[in-house]
C-alpha cells in the first residue's frame, strides 16, 4: 500500500461536511461570487470525480476537482449546512441544516431544489437509499425520518431515541436503517415493520456517526468517548473496538472493498484501519484543528476530509490493487478480533509521497533476494522518501507565505485602528 497523496480546497467556512459523487462526464461549472473561495489545483493526478461539502455560511458548494475547474455554490438554506449525500446515480444532491430543513438539490448551474419539511429541529444527517427511492434524515428533534425523493413526501418517523440523532443510514440492500445518537445508543431499524431490531449500547458517550459495512453484515460507529465499534448485524456481537483517537471521533467511512475504515477525529487526525488484520495503517496529519468529515469515492481510489480549519483536503489513497482490485467485487466483513486499544501506527505528516509502510513491509513473509535486487530496492526507496521531502518543504512554504500574508494584514489593520483612534 502507498501513501496517500493530498490536495485541499479552501473554504470560507468553520464547519465542513462532505460526500462524494462518481461517473458523471466533467460539465462547465460557475465562478465563485466576489470574495468567495475556490478550489486549488490539484498537482500531479486528476480526480474524475465530484465532491460536495456543507458548511457554516450555510451554502453547499460542488467541487469538480479537476485542475483550473469552478466550483457550483449553491444557497438556499436559511442556516448552517451540517450534511450533504448525492444519491446512488449522482443526479440528486441532499443536504439537511440548521434551519431544520432538508433540500434535495439539482447539481447543475441552475441549482434548483426542493424543500422537505417535516423536523422540528437541526437536521442532523440524510442519506440516500441504494436505489434512490428513499431519504433517511435524522434530527435533533430526537426522531429519523424516511421520505419518498420522488413523489416528494414524508413517509414515516422512528421515535425510540430519547436524546438528538447524530445520523441514520440505510442498509446497502434499503431493507435495515442504522442510527447513531447522543443518548449514547446506536439502534438498528427494520424498514418496512418501522420496528427497532436491536439497540447497541456499549458506547460511554454521544454516538456521534454510524455506517454500514458494504457486505451489509457489520455496523461501524464513533464516539466522543474517542473509540470506533464494530458489530456484526446477525448477532448483535461486538467484533472488533478501537481506542486510537485522543479525542472525539467525529465521522467515519468504509473502503468500498470492506478492507478499510477511515476515522475522522477532534485530534485533528485521520486514520486508516485494517479491518481484515484488525490494526492501525496510518494515521494522516493534515487539518490544523479538529477533523469533522471523511468519506471514500465511490471507487475507494480517493477520499475527502473537511475540519473546522475551513480547509476540504482530497487525498490520493494508492492502496495497492492487489489489496482491493479483485476483492471489490465481493465484500468480506471484517473479521472477530480482540480490542484493538494500542495497535501499532505509522505516523506521516501531510502531504506523505509514495513507498510502503514499515507494516504491510513487515506483514508480508521475506522471501530471499539477491543483492542486485536489495540495491535497487534500498535505491527505490531513497527516491520516495526524497520526494516526501520535496513535498513536505513545498507545502511548508506555502504555509510560510500565507502566514506573512495574514500578519501583513493584520499589521495593517493594527494601523489602521491606531490611526483612528489618534485624536
Amino acid at each position: 500500500m502507498q501513501l496517500p497523496l493530498w490536495t485541499s480546497v479552501s473554504t470560507r467556512s468553520s464547519w465542513l461536511s462532505s460526500c462524494w459523487k462518481c461517473g458523471l462526464s466533467p460539465v462547465s461549472l460557475p465562478c465563485h461570487p466576489a470574495g468567495g473561495s475556490r478550489p486549488s489545483r490539484a498537482e500531479g493526478y486528476s480526480i474524475p470525480t465530484f465532491s460536495a461539502s456543507g458548511s457554516m455560511d450555510s451554502c453547499l458548494m460542488v467541487w469538480h476537482m479537476k485542475p483550473q475547474s469552478r466550483a457550483y455554490r449553491f444557497a438556499g438554506h436559511k442556516d448552517a449546512v451540517t450534511c450533504v449525500n448525492f444519491s446512488p446515480s449522482g443526479h440528486l444532491l441532499a443536504s439537511g441544516s440548521r434551519d431544520k430543513t432538508v433540500r434535495i438539490w439539482i447539481p447543475n448551474v441552475k441549482g434548483e431544489s426542493t424543500v422537505f419539511r417535516a423536523h422540528t429541529a437541526t437536521v442532523r444527517s440524510v442519506h440516500f437509499c441504494s436505489d434512490g427511492q428513499s431519504l433517511v434524515t435524522a434530527s435533533d428533534d430526537k426522531t429519523v425520518k424516511v421520505w419518498s425523493t420522488h413523489r416528494q413526501k414524508f413517509l414515516f418517523s422512528l421515535s425510540q431515541h430519547i436524546n438528538w440523532v447524530r445520523c441514520a443510514r440505510f442498509s446497502p440492500d434499503g431493507r435495515l436503517i442504522v442510527s447513531a445518537s447522543d443518548d449514547k445508543t446506536v439502534k438498528l431499524w427494520d424498514k418496512t415493520s418501522r420496528e427497532c431490531v436491536h439497540s447497541y449500547c456499549e458506547h460511554g458517550g454521544f454516538v456521534t456517526y454510524v455506517d454500514f459495512h458494504p457486505s451489509g453484515t457489520c455496523i461501524a460507529a464513533a464516539s466522543m468517548d474517542n473509540t470506533v465499534k464494530v458489530w456484526d448485524v446477525r448477532t448483535h456481537r461486538l467484533l472488533q473496538h478501537y481506542q486510537l483517537h485522543s479525542a472525539a471521533v467525529n465521522a467515519l467511512s468504509f473502503h468500498p472493498s470492506g478492507n478499510y475504515l477511515l476515522t475522522a477525529s477532534s485530534d485533528s487526525t485521520l486514520k486508516i484501519l485494517d479491518l481484515m488484520e484488525g490494526r492501525l495503517l496510518y494515521t494522516l496529519h493534515g487539518h490544523q484543528g479538529p477533523a469533522t468529515t471523511v468519506a471514500f469515492s465511490r471507487t475507494g481510489e480517493y477520499f475527502a476530509s473537511g475540519g473546522s480549519d475551513e480547509q476540504v483536503m482530497v487525498w490520493k489513497s494508492n492502496f495497492d490493487v492487489v489489496d482491493y482490485g479483485e476483492v471489490i467485487k465481493v465484500h468480506r466483513p471484517p473479521a472477530p478480533l480482540a480490542t484493538s486499544g494500542n495497535l501499532p501506527e505509522v505516523d506521516f505528516p501531510v502531504p506523505p509521497g509514495g513507498g510502503r509502510s514499515q507494516e504491510s513491509v513487515q506483514s508480508q513473509p521475506q522471501e530471499p533476494i539477491s543483492m542486485p535486487q536489495t540495491l535497487t530496492s534500498t535505491l527505490e526507496h531513497i527516491v520516495g522518501q526524497l520526494d516526501v521531502l520535496t513535498q513536505t518543504v513545498s507545502i511548508l512554504e506555502q504555509r510560510l507565505t500565507l502566514t506573512e500574508d495574514k500578519l501583513k494584514q493584520c499589521l495593517e489593520n493594527q494601523q489602521l485602528i491606531m490611526q483612528r483612534t489618534t485624536p
